[in-house]
């Protein structure tokens, strides 16, 4: 390996949806930093089979209001 051209990797925590934390090592943040996950395979439809809607950043919200009068007609 080159010297210099890697990134630091670490230790850091891992806290899962439900609360639960682990610790790996990772090139994300410092050393000791905390990564907190919106969806794992605890949450993922993908693993659960349980379908359900996330809308963690307001992008259904943004959706819906954008295109709220799609479909009505304007009486006149």
């Amino acid at each position: 390996m080159k010297p210099g051209i890697h990134p630091d990797y670490h230790e850091i925590n891992v806290v899962m949806t439900d609360g639960t934390e682990f610790k790996t090592n990772s090139c994300y943040g410092k050393a000791g930093d905390t990564l907190r996950l919106d969806v794992d395979p605890k949450s993922h439809p993908a693993w659960t089979g349980v379908q359900r809607m996330l809308d963690t950043g307001g992008q259904v919200a943004k959706f819906n209001k954008r295109f709220a009068g799609i479909g009505t007609r304007k009486k006149g």
